[in-house]
């Protein structure tokens, strides 16, 4: 049979060139086919990732390349108490909830862990106009509520916090801060063009003594002991729209503390009252980023004509209004005369605490301090900033209480108590510049909830063995690196320290609480160097709980753990100072921070 006229074609001869120009264009054919299909798998990859993951693909952090850390990823939160909680709110997600009337203001924005987004507005906004509603709007036009948390000590500058929305976590783009305006106000409209600033590596304080300049940087020391050397660092002085800045050498590096020499701006063409940004340059020319204003040194007026307090206090809180009044009032009680707190972004009526209790008079000062997992350099700037008002500094917690048992007889406190623990300035032929003190740590004691009536009426049980130590440092003692361990300084050379016994004086430490308190620790620890409780990193380690593990899972047993021992010394010494019988009767006691 006859093949159809139209396959004759097919069964003739094909010419050799036609060959291989047939062979050629299969070939480029099957290639583009490959590739196609390569591209498609890759997309449905990329787009099948989370944002975490993209973001853990994204950066490698290598400080010498000044390039930015991985961003930790957002953690289960159903299980936070209210007030830590980090919840998303998704109503504030869609396009249309960004006002129409508003204001954008001038700001820069950080990434914090947890995609936390702390906001750095114009100086003069306080908390009172918070009412008038602050957001974050993003390039997408989803937005999240600002809530406004201090001013920057050096310039005013306003602090928010909101959070980004998941829809905003691919492109990882800056907010703009809107302030609502009533439609009549009518307002302007920015699109911000500025880069979300990493808080992996930031230069983010600055402090000024009357012969230098102490400058605190993250994501340059990293690891705990590890320094690089202060010759191969500078510290530069401008604002980014300068043309010419003024560096000066570094004299000291250690953990996140930089210390340098005062620059010369005679003639800078500046009001340097204001403060003029100052950053860290590392060898490679490489210059962190800044938040940090350089003002020059003034003496205090505050500490003008008059003397030095004796014994201060100095602690980093988040949300500890409800437990400051009985820590305040007992300390000061037995002599101390004025408390620093370094407000770690509160949000539970903190400030409301504090005004009620200088009216009453007692003196206590809030540092805001937003800085994440910072409380070693945090602990280094108020060794700086309280140098020229105190002579004595106590670094403990707003659930730690210094007792001595030798006060147990004594009717009433007095505020020649913790005096009386301080030696003379020299001891032996030596100065002596630290005091540590043993910590004994007490559990639930059987409670599932605050004690309203405080926590050294609350908790009375306690672990049997002793475990770290607090000091009141000398603050003129302490080395010019401030090097420290949270627990303790290093001292300048020729200078000592004494540990008192535990028959003398300790430190009870009420750390583990009834849950619905204990576990908001599982939010942030606050040192640079000690891993954050969601880690699955040094189970064994000493500030971690024994037998807990990584998430905020409540154990059956948690009301009769860490009992070993009975010690109600200083509950029943603190209702003896503080404690009145109420007025129902019936034997009830009401402590005087319950009034």
């Amino acid at each position: 049979m006859k093949a159809p006229p139209r396959l004759l074609p097919l069964l003739l001869p094909v010419p050799a060139a036609s060959s291989r120009l047939f062979e050629t264009t299969t070939r480029g054919r099957c290639a583009f086919l490959l590739l196609c299909l390569f591209l498609f798998v890759s997309l449905s990859i990329f787009l099948s990732l989370s944002p975490n993951q993209l973001l853990l693909r994204s950066f490698d952090y290598s400080p010498a390349a000044a390039a930015p850390t991985v961003v930790a990823a957002r953690p289960n939160l159903s299980a936070f108490p209210s007030n830590s909680a980090v919840r998303e709110s998704t109503g504030h997600l869609n396009k249309s909830s960004v006002p129409e009337a508003r204001e954008d203001l001038e700001s820069v924005s950080i990434l914090f862990p947890d995609w936390e987004v702390v906001v750095i507005g114009p100086a003069g906004i306080s908390g009172e106009e918070e009412e008038s509603g602050f957001l974050c709007v993003y390039p997408n036009k989803a937005t999240s509520p600002a809530r406004f948390s201090g001013n920057l000590r050096a310039t005013n500058q306003s602090i928010f916090t909101c959070w980004m929305p998941e829809k905003c976590r691919r492109r990882l783009q800056s907010p703009v801060l809107v302030r609502r305006k009533s439609p009549a106000e009518g307002g302007k409209a920015r699109k911000t063009t500025k880069s979300l600033l990493r808080w992996t590596f930031l230069a983010y304080e600055s402090l000024s003594t009357e012969s230098d300049v102490v400058l605190f940087v993250k994501g340059v020391n990293n690891k705990q002991g590890v320094n690089r050397p202060a010759h191969e660092l500078k510290c530069v002085f401008g604002n980014p729209d300068d043309s010419a800045v003024k560096t000066t050498a570094v004299t000291s590096s250690e953990q996140e503390v930089f210390r340098c020499g005062h620059p010369d701006l005679t003639g800078y063409g500046q009001n340097v009252t204001v403060g003029v940004r100052v950053t860290l340059e590392l060898p490679d020319g490489v210059r962190v980023p800044s938040v940090a204003h350089y003002s020059p040194w003034r003496r205090s007026s505050v500490v003008v004509g008059e003397a030095k307090l004796q014994i201060c206090a100095a602690t980093m809180v988040y949300n500890a209004a409800k437990f400051l009044k009985e820590w305040v009032i007992y300390h000061s009680g037995i002599g101390v005369e004025k408390f620093f707190l370094y407000d770690n972004g509160s949000d539970d009526g903190l400030g409301i605490v504090v005004g009620e209790l200088n009216r009453e008079g007692y003196r206590v000062e809030t540092v805001p301090w937003i800085w994440a997992k910072t409380q070693e350099a945090g602990f280094s700037h108020a060794a700086v900033y309280a140098r020229e008002s105190c002579d004595w500094m106590m670094y403990i917690d707003v659930d730690e209480f210094l007792f001595s048992p030798r006060w147990s007889s004594a009717a009433q406190p007095s505020d020649r108590m913790l005096k009386s623990l301080i030696p003379r300035k020299k001891s032996a032929g030596r100065v002596v510049g630290q005091v540590t003190i043993r910590c004994n740590e007490f559990g639930p004691s059987g409670r599932v909830t605050h004690p309203p009536d405080g926590v050294t009426q609350g908790y009375d049980c306690r672990r049997k063995l002793d475990n770290r130590h607090k000091s009141i440092v000398l603050l003129e003692a302490i080395d010019d690196s401030l090097l420290n361990a949270v627990h303790h300084f290093r001292l300048r050379g020729g200078g000592g320290g004494e540990q008192v016994g535990m028959g003398a004086a300790v430190v009870n430490h009420y750390k583990y609480q009834a849950w619905s308190e204990f576990r908001a620790k599982f939010r942030r620890r606050v040192s640079a160097y000690v891993v954050d409780w969601r880690r699955a990193v040094n189970p064994a380690s000493k500030d971690r709980a024994p037998g807990l593990g990584f998430e905020p899972v409540k154990p059956g047993d948690w009301e009769r753990r860490f009992c070993e021992v009975r010690d109600d010394r200083l509950k029943s010494l603190v209702r003896r100072w503080y404690g009145g019988l109420t007025a129902e009767g019936g034997g009830g006691y009401r402590m005087a921070w319950q009034r």
